[in-house]
């Protein structure tokens, strides 16, 4: 009989202590919010998205204690774009970062492109509202403006209380080996003429010194070898030093490692994301985990290479997914869980272009078209959503409904209890559709962006399970029929690499996912009313382009003055151009 008391009143206290971790003193405190980024990663490499083959159970534990998006849907194919839309709630193009011709994102650290100081990120508006807000991870929004110490486009001035990662993004000249990223036909050409014009003085040189022609004075030898020096820095500074210059790590404002230390990258941050979780499980926090999987170069971790049936592509996912598990394991041991909000999603779709003679590099977007840097093809922009919440969400619950990166911007503010006014937002509040409450979103029309360019037009109509889409121009693939840009690597949005539709190509989503089969009047009774129901859309939402881009003002971020290389913007630990350091305690 006592070991039968014992037992209820243990059950009791059980019971009592999960009641007051919903209702006992902290009800009235906002929730945290722990939101998961993964770079470049298909819709298609995640089990509970259909993957049978690669091994994902800690996402797909999120998913079944959860709600999962299946129409989630990036704002641009690209991280900078994709993500200033994700900060802010708002198309890129609002903010600057749309691109007229074939940079689409920042380049270099030492660029003056970025978020601009006057946008306003969700960070920002929590941090107003008494959160502590932290960023881990990858950031690509830009740094400095005019002077290497100004950091108007930081994470810090940006609402983000503490920062550690890598301002720039993980690309491949950050390993030995693995080859370059950025402009590399232009590091060909500048090489090419460097040689050339190298050739050629010392051709004049040594006909000047043999006799054979007495045209050289000092002072034009001079310049010659002066004009040699200036064209070969044009190319060996920014381009022959990418790795020290772009493959920074910093924490806050600091520069804390340079050139980064790739191999032991993942586990700094895995670390830095608990410890911030640790430090601040007494008080309402937001932390912004924007992880480094799963963009290229792929990491070689002992633990978890040669584990995967996928190479390893694979095995950097099943550790992406370890990771994921060991967060959500930090949140569930502190007995957060019932009190936090979580999210797992992706920037944009997997890159099918990035391949070498292994295999495939890059991510699978199922039975999606595109990818990467594709325009509006579906497997460019549908990325997945994943939403847990122990007693506020349901937990295996699946939306179908067009749903935006964007809309985590509303429904922060909504949770946080921010309700101060805001400028125009392009997302909406996400927790009616989440709780089952309403099960329409409220996006009618979503647009899909190349660069500066309205790529494609979705249309969802009132009272229907309807979803078309409508392509104004499509990209162009090399080689044709290929089903990516292959010579180029990324396609690009403007001239002869893309092909107009008139009319638009259009297809329904909800019969045709993979948009295989593009309507025609003969095929759709209602052919020309859609066509002119997205054109009427079309012009509301440019006018509210004109009206609210001009008023603000932002310039064109990826604009060539804006991203190109400048060495008095260089991030840099110690004297430049002399810049070096190794992190030596990430305890702390």
């Amino acid at each position: 009989m006592q070991r039968c008391v014992w037992w209820a009143s243990l059950l009791l206290s059980v019971l009592s202590a999960t009641e007051s971790d919903v209702t006992g003193p902290d009800k009235d405190r906002p929730p945290n919010f722990v939101l998961m980024m993964v770079d470049d990663l298909g819709i298609g490499d995640i089990g509970c998205y259909g993957n049978d083959t690669i091994r994902t159970p800690h996402i797909d534990r999120l998913a079944s204690e959860g709600v999962k998006l299946t129409q989630h849907l990036s704002a641009a194919p690209l991280c900078t774009p994709s993500r200033a839309a994700f900060l802010t709630g708002r198309y890129a193009l609002r903010s600057g970062l749309g691109s007229k011709g074939r940079v689409q994102v920042l380049l270099f650290l030492g660029g003056s492109g970025g978020l601009p100081p006057s946008e306003t990120t969700f960070a920002k508006r929590l941090q107003q509202q008494g959160y502590t807000t932290g960023l881990v991870g990858k950031w690509h929004q830009g740094v400095n403006c005019e002077h290497r110490t100004d950091h108007c486009h930081h994470p810090n001035l940006h609402g983000f209380s503490s920062f550690y990662g890598l301002p720039f993004t993980l690309f491949n000249d950050c390993v030995p080996g693995q080859g370059s990223d950025i402009l590399v036909d232009m590091q060909r050409t500048l090489r090419s003429l460097t040689l050339l014009l190298g050739l050629g003085l010392a051709t004049l040189v040594c006909v000047h010194l043999c006799g054979l022609l007495d045209l050289l004075s000092p002072s034009l030898l001079l310049s010659l070898l002066l004009l040699f020096l200036c064209v070969s820095s044009v190319w060996m500074l920014p381009f022959g030093l990418l790795p020290r210059w772009n493959c920074v790590l910093m924490r806050d404002r600091e520069v804390v490692e340079q050139p980064l230390r790739v191999d032991t990258l993942p586990q700094r941050l895995l670390n830095e994301a608990q410890i911030f979780i640790h430090r601040n499980r007494e008080r309402p926090f937001l932390l912004f985990f924007s992880l480094v999987h799963i963009h290229t170069p792929l990491f070689k971790n002992p633990q978890f290479m040669s584990k995967s049936r996928h190479g390893l592509y694979g095995d950097n996912l099943e550790e992406l997914d370890s990771i994921i598990g060991q967060v959500t394991q930090t949140v569930d041991s502190l007995g957060l869980s019932n009190h936090t909000l979580m999210y797992f999603t992706s920037d944009h779709g997997g890159h099918l272009e990035d391949r070498d003679a292994t295999g495939q590099k890059g991510g699978w977007n199922g039975i999606y078209k595109g990818g990467k840097a594709m325009g509006g093809w579906e497997g460019g922009i549908r990325v997945p959503g994943i939403f847990r919440w122990p007693g506020r969400l349901p937990p295996g619950r699946e939306v179908h409904e067009p749903t935006s990166l964007m809309d985590l911007y509303p429904t922060l503010k909504y949770l946080a209890r921010d309700h101060q006014p805001d400028r125009l937002l392009d997302g909406h509040n996400l927790m009616p559709l989440l709780e089952g409450s309403t099960h329409r979103s409220e996006h009618e029309f979503m647009f899909h962006y190349c660069g500066v360019y309205l790529n494609a037009v979705r249309w969802h109509p009132p009272g229907t399970d309807l979803i078309y889409k409508a392509h104004l121009f499509t990209p162009n693939f090399y080689p044709e029929g290929a089903g990516g840009c292959y010579h180029t690597q990324v396609c690009m949005c403007h001239g002869d690499h893309v092909t107009q539709q008139t009319p638009p190509l259009l297809y329904e989503l909800s019969r045709d996912p993979s948009e295989s089969h593009p309507l025609s009047p003969q095929t759709e009774p209602l052919f020309h009313k859609v066509l002119e129901r997205v054109e009427e859309a079309v012009r509301t939402h440019r006018d509210t382009l004109s009206r609210h881009v001009h008023a603000e003002g932002p310039s064109a971020q990826l604009s060539w003055p804006h991203v190109l290389w400048r060495p008095w913007l260089q991030p840099c630990c110690g004297t430049f151009p002399f810049c070096g350091c190794e992190e030596q305690d990430t305890s702390k």
